[in-house]
């Protein structure tokens, strides 16, 4: 069993209109020092698989296939052996 943190995000050229709501959220609340928001998704998937290598592969896939944009977004993931 393998555990794999997908973190999916907007790519810096791509408006990101959630973001700029956050931050101003942020500076209404009188956190002046924050100076960029940009929003994202953050996904936990178990998964079955022989070995690691071919967790990654699977996640990549999903990322590719389903999870991600590619037009517009990038993503990263870590896959763990995961307890249970």
């Amino acid at each position: 069993m393998y555990l794999a943190r997908v973190y999916v995000t907007l790519k810096p050229t791509v408006n990101d209109p959630q973001g700029r709501t956050v931050l101003g959220g942020l500076r209404s609340l009188g956190f002046s020092g924050a100076e960029d928001v940009r929003a994202g998704k953050y996904l936990e998937i178990r998964l079955s698989a022989g070995a690691r290598a071919e967790a990654e592969a699977m996640v990549d896939e999903m990322c590719q296939r389903l999870l991600a944009n590619p037009v517009i977004e990038s993503y990263r993931y870590d896959v763990e052996e995961a307890d249970g």
